[in-house]
């Protein structure tokens, strides 16, 4: 693969907020960076590719004996719940219907608009239950519609079948063959690991998804996924219906271009493992933001220039050496002047009636050319104490790191944009999401607060000086 090629590809990724991309040929890693502040070491949510790792575990899962078929009728396997609105059209739903997202169950998640059932099911206290409860819309195979809810099926009937959660399974028989030591996984209030989404993995680790199934599910000499099962997905025949990409087809929880050699697992915001089974080539890349999945395709293809080694190219080398240095290096930005009023401001904590941001108290201290930040939120259940998280912030123009979270490593930097308002940049590393942003306006003895609630809407909420 061609050195100067490969440079463009890494400039490429700066366009569309990538976090990172790699590049696996013949076996050997060609192509390994991190754009900054996201690193090597750090796990990143791969969003609806998790639902690629539940249909390998239903494939290992049928060759181990435990389902007997991909045509196994689904309810057989919730004959303990009592399940609402069944017909013969969801009598009739299989284990395969659930791969291909060809249930027929009434589910509104479109790829290109607001997964509004997603949301519905996410507020509701048993998954599982909401899943099984909606009605049919279609006979099942009748046609394909994207719905996150059948691999979450499809995880709860691997908890059931293996006496497992489907992340147990996948450390037993999966991540554990691979060699897969650090990921984090998602569960639902009733602890089932989430199968829609919800899976945080290294990318050199879902490098090795991709390279198993290049490998027609061989790993180190073994056949650990069956053969058949690997040639259904990767050769997807059922036509998604989607007017963005009316060549994508589907299949097992994987997505391809035929035209193009290629199929993947995709996530949110090009979480993908790309498979060119013609080129031996998986690409891995992670981002914040929409990628095309065309132009990818035919920028990796195009810097495949032979079949063997390329001569050396020192020019090439030095572009791609300086391409990955400069993404590597995180960019400052502007900061403002620091104010008089940060002073008066520094360490008054702030009280704020329940909101949409879930904000209780809030507190900001500056001192030596440093700041952090303290915090009290609302939680659900008022008999609960609040929860209180605190950190640095970065007041250079670079992310500051701070807590943990489920969904990745925080970190925020923050500005004065004029002599009373300071701007907070929250990034989780590795959540696949752009930077959050709170503004807050000080205004004598008050605070504004401007930010965005989960629902995407802005949120403005005042705050008063307390204790």
């Amino acid at each position: 693969m061609e050195s100067a090629a490969l440079a463009r590809l890494v400039d490429f990724g700066t366009t569309l907020s990538f976090d990172s991309l790699l590049i696996v040929r013949h076996g050997k890693i060609v192509l390994d960076a991190y754009y900054a502040p996201y690193a090597a070491d750090l796990p990143h949510v791969i969003n609806s590719s998790t639902k690629a790792v539940i249909g390998t575990l239903t494939a290992l899962a049928l060759k181990d004996g435990l389902l007997d078929s991909a045509d196994h009728r689904m309810l057989d396997l919730f004959a303990d719940r009592s399940i609402a609105s069944v017909d013969d059209k969801k009598k009739a739903i299989t284990l395969q219907n659930l791969l291909d997202m060809t249930s027929g169950l009434d589910w509104r998640e479109p790829l290109d608009g607001r997964p509004e059932t997603v949301i519905e099911m996410e507020r509701s206290p048993d998954w599982v239950k909401f899943i099984l409860d909606r009605p049919t819309a279609r006979a099942p195979g009748d046609v394909f519609n994207y719905n996150s809810g059948n691999p979450h099926l499809l995880s709860a009937i691997l908890s059931k079948v293996t006496g497992l959660s489907a992340e147990d399974y996948a450390k037993s028989r999966l991540f554990g063959p691979l060699g897969i030591s650090a990921w984090n996984w998602r569960h639902d209030p009733q602890g089932i690991s989430t199968g829609g989404y919800g899976l945080a993995m290294q990318p050199r680790d879902m490098a090795k998804i991709g390279y198993l199934y290049l490998h027609n599910g061989q790993w180190e000499d073994k056949q650990l996924v069956p053969r058949d099962f690997v040639e259904r997905a990767s050769h997807p025949t059922l036509n998604m219906n989607l007017a963005f990409e009316p060549e994508l087809r589907y299949a097992d929880f994987f997505w391809a271009l035929p035209k193009k050699h290629l199929y993947m697992a995709s996530g949110y915001h090009c979480q993908l493992i790309m498979v060119f089974p013609e080129l031996d080539i998986v690409a891995v890349p992670t981002a914040r933001d929409f990628c095309p999945f065309n132009r990818m395709a035919d920028a990796i293809a195009g810097a495949v220039k032979s079949e063997v080694a390329l001569p050396e190219d020192p020019a090439g080398a030095n572009l791609l050496a300086d391409a990955i240095r400069n993404i590597s290096t995180e960019k400052r930005t502007e900061v403002g002047a620091t104010p008089e009023i940060a002073s008066a401001v520094s360490g008054k904590t702030y009280n704020f009636p329940a909101n949409a941001l879930n904000v209780k108290s809030f507190s900001l201290t500056f001192a030596d050319q440093q700041a952090r930040f303290d915090q009290e939120s609302y939680v659900r259940d008022p008999a609960q104490p609040p929860v209180r998280s605190s950190g640095p912030i970065g007041l250079d123009g670079l992310y500051r790191k701070g807590e943990l979270a489920a969904s990745g490593l925080v970190a925020r930097k923050g500005t004065w944009v004029n002599g009373s308002t300071f701007v907070i940049e929250r990034l989780t590393i590795g959540a696949g999401e752009e930077p959050q942003k709170w503004i807050l306006s000080f205004d004598g003895e008050r605070l504004h607060l401007r930010g965005k609630g989960r629902d995407g809407r802005d949120v403005f909420i005042d705050g008063q000086p307390g204790g």
